[in-house]
């Protein structure tokens, strides 16, 4: 039996931790585990002021898509998985993942899992903003 995807988002709106680990929780999972990626003020030693995240129309599909290898790994019950795309400010949430399972370490491994694919493959370009003013694109898969 596999898992199922009960949330695979981008959105324009802030995120909500609590709301992912909640569609993931069941009676017979015993480990919920989850992950924020929050805007941080700094990047290689450079003050950072904010992010700015575009995404190609195929983005959402790809997370889907992304959250679904991940629920096909028969030790998951659910996952849920949202990107954020817009301007964010220092300590805004960019990437929010849950997943479900009986035991502890399948969870962490498979949230894991699940945020190292979407930062590999999710089609959603970054550009930091450093506080000299200057600008670059990263992260760009």
């Amino acid at each position: 039996m596999t898992g199922v995807v009960v949330i695979a988002e981008v959105r324009d709106v802030p995120l909500d931790l609590t709301a992912h680990e909640r569609a993931v929780a069941e009676a017979r999972a015993g480990a919920v585990v989850s992950f924020q990626g929050v805007v941080r003020d700094h990047d290689e030693g450079r003050g950072v002021t904010l992010l700015e995240y575009e995404g190609h129309p195929t983005a959402e599909a790809i997370l889907r898509e992304v959250a679904a290898e991940i629920a096909d790994d028969p030790d998951v019950y659910a996952v849920a998985v949202s990107h954020r795309i817009g301007a964010l400010a220092i300590g805004d949430v960019a990437l929010v993942a849950a997943v479900s399972t009986a035991h502890r370490a399948a969870a962490f491994a498979a949230c894991a899992r699940l945020v190292d694919e979407v930062k590999a493959r999710l089609p959603i370009w970054k550009r930091q903003v450093f506080t000299d003013g200057t600008d670059e694109w990263v992260n760009c898969p």
